[in-house]
């Protein structure tokens, strides 16, 4: 029970952070970031990376890789330095790098 309310909380925190990322960047739809595999293509759309980087992120191993890319270039777009899409994999401190992401008063670089 405790375990299940944890996860929702993570949930919860993990959608608000990249619908906030979103919103800074000006990308449409940034309520996509609510819904499982949706939030996957914002992801991609605040990147600027190709659609079929989904498949990719069902590939194991390669998935590791392909989300350090997308945050790196999360990161580069929010102006913050590119290593943090490296620190994401990071237990616990990964949570800490997208609450710098979205809650930072950076300003983004070029907003669609």
């Amino acid at each position: 029970m405790y375990l299940t309310i944890f996860y929702i909380g993570i949930y919860i925190y993990m959608a608000y952070a990249l619908q906030t990322i979103a919103k800074k960047t000006n990308t449409p739809n940034n309520w996509y970031a609510w819904i499982p595999i949706l939030n996957i293509y914002l992801m991609c759309v605040i990147a600027n990376k190709p659609i079929y980087w989904i498949l990719l992120l069902l590939i194991p191993l390669v998935n590791i890789i392909i989300a350090v890319l997308l945050w790196m270039a999360i990161a580069k777009k929010l102006n913050l330095p590119e290593y943090y899409g490296i620190l994401i994999i990071i237990p616990l401190v990964g949570f800490y790098i997208i609450g710098v992401m979205a809650f930072s008063d950076n300003k983004p670089q070029n907003t669609v």
